[in-house]
């Protein structure tokens, strides 16, 4: 059995025989079969999901839907293809998910959903959504759960190693930000976590701690944000470390753009006008120009990753503080930590030197104040050209790379993968530019080719490097067998896809191969 044919067995299904006509059509993004009331926003879908299952549908997903793609069984949207955010995102939640269905005219305002044969499903109504079909039904389509779950799931933490082949291979992490994703991917076998998103702990309610931290006029107040931010910080490592004991867990950096934890510049424009016509107090007019200072054309190449440790004040510095606090506390308690902390978006050396020293200087405070002396790994992940490139001199710094295959691949390609698998890609495909979407697997001629040059300068410099890929094609079984040829130690994907990239990391190490590399 192949990685690509456990696939299809690790999700449930629609049950066959099921004679129901598809409402809609979409990109498959993420597999599965769900049913639900349909709901229109995160809100909505946090307070209905407390008494029933619930679809989320939104034209496209953003980081303030995380809330509710968490709620969510399944999610529907007309726009976006297999790495849209919502598709990213559905994924690492093991929700099902299809995206794209533009025949569909979602009206959030009315909240209620047209077809292209004129059906209107309103809030409230069910629907059946198929994540590895990509087609939605109006109404419940019985469910048919998948046995290779309950089988994992059913098995102890200690049983994991019965399921690991007897050869050197290739090792397994999963991507995890919560202690409950730590757990299901112990449970499924997962060696690690290879990537632990801390942006994701800012969300929700904590949004306005961080609202402070962007609006501090002096450096008072942004410490005092900071203060207040770090105790949760602290918390969440210490449920994951616990969860994860002895295994090794690698933590990133604030990565995203500052802008996404405020209110939308349009919402907020639209009350100050209102707000001037009628001649009243805006309350949101300090936010407003916070949100204009933070205003970027294109904030993915902005102000994020390493560039806001560099710029923010104290931000990096709390963030791993909380996460040395955390792992002596696992130590004090008798645990085995094991911290591994990754700065995201470096694209030159000297960043990396500047922002590993200052961490550092932090885990050499803790380890006096504690009197607990754990150990933690700095690293950096790969994600630009221009760091594979320039990889040794990387290394004199860095412990560990792991490969962000996803921002990699848009830097390399110059694709946005928000816009392009609705626009072009389909032509790209047909005109056989390329076979497959470089960001489902790995396109080797281009991305590969930085990734095979970045470990080789690596090891060159530091042999010990560790070396892993976190991106999408972490759980992808054709991209594995690459990651393997070209020695990296481990790839991370999301818990539910775990197994999968376990017995494809077996097939490599003892070289059985479906034939089908060419991804051009």
């Amino acid at each position: 059995m192949s990685g690509a044919q456990l696939a299809q067995l690790m999700f449930p299904r629609f049950a066959t025989g099921t004679e129901v006509r598809p409402i809609a059509t979409g990109v498959a993004a993420s597999p599965g079969a769900a049913v639900g009331e349909v709901v229109f926003d995160s809100a909505t879908a946090v307070a209905r999901a407390e008494g029933a299952a619930v679809i989320l549908v939104r034209r496209e997903t953003n980081p303030d839907d995380l809330d509710g793609l968490i709620h969510a069984r399944g999610v529907l949207t007309s726009r976006g293809g297999k790495t849209s955010h919502a598709a990213v995102v559905a994924r690492g939640l093991g929700r099902t998910c299809v995206c794209g269905a533009e025949s569909l005219d979602i009206d959030t305002a009315a909240r209620r959903f047209a077809t292209a044969d004129g059906t209107v499903v309103a809030e409230g109504d069910v629907i059946s959504v198929d994540g590895t079909s990509g087609l939605v039904y109006l109404g419940e389509v019985s469910v048919v759960s998948s046995p290779v779950v309950e089988y994992f799931e059913g098995r102890r933490a200690s049983d994991a190693d019965d399921l690991v082949w007897a050869v050197d291979r290739i090792m397994v992490r999963a991507n995890a930000d919560t202690a409950a994703d730590s757990h299901r991917a112990r449970r499924l076998g997962a060696t690690g976590i290879g990537l632990c998103r801390t942006e994701h702990m800012f969300l929700g309610e904590r949004r306005e701690l961080v609202e402070r931290l962007i609006l501090a006029e002096d450096a008072a107040e942004r410490d005092d944000a900071l203060a207040t931010l770090l105790p949760l910080q602290r918390a969440d490592f210490v449920d994951i470390l616990s969860e994860m004991d002895g295994l090794p867990v690698t933590i990133r950096l604030l990565d995203p753009p500052l802008h996404e934890f405020l209110p939308d510049r349009t919402e907020l424009t639209a009350r100050a006008a209102v707000a001037e016509a009628l001649e009243q107090p805006n309350p949101s007019q300090r936010l407003l120009r916070a949100v204009n200072r933070l205003h970027e054309e294109n904030p993915m190449l902005g102000m994020r990753g390493v560039r806001l440790g560099l710029v923010i004040a104290g931000l990096y510095d709390m963030q791993v503080r909380a996460i040395a606090e955390a792992a002596a506390a696992r130590a004090r308690a008798g645990g085995s930590p094991h911290v591994e902390i990754m700065i995201p978006l470096v694209g030159d050396a000297r960043e990396l030197e500047i922002v590993a020293e200052r961490a550092y200087r932090v885990l050499d405070e803790v380890a006096t104040e504690s009197g607990v002396d754990s150990p933690h790994e700095i690293g950096t992940m790969i994600e630009l050209p221009r760091a594979a490139l320039t990889a040794d001199r990387i290394a004199e710094t860095a412990r560990f790379f792991s490969f962000g295959t996803n921002d990699l691949t848009q830097t390399t390609w110059g694709f946005s993968r928000d816009d392009v698998e609705s626009s072009f890609f389909p032509t790209y495909l047909t005109e056989r530019v390329f076979t497959v979407s470089p960001f489902e697997t790995l396109d080797r001629d281009g991305v590969g080719r930085l990734i095979a040059l970045a470990v080789a300068r690596g090891r060159a410099v530091r042999p010990d490097i560790g070396l892993g890929v976190c991106g999408e094609h972490g759980g992808d079984p054709e991209s594995i067998q690459f990651f393997h040829e070209v020695g990296l130690d481990y790839v991370s994907c999301s818990p539910f896809r775990v197994p999968v990239a376990r017995l494809e990391a077996g097939r490599a190490a003892i070289g059985e191969t479906d034939g089908t590399a060419d991804t051009r």
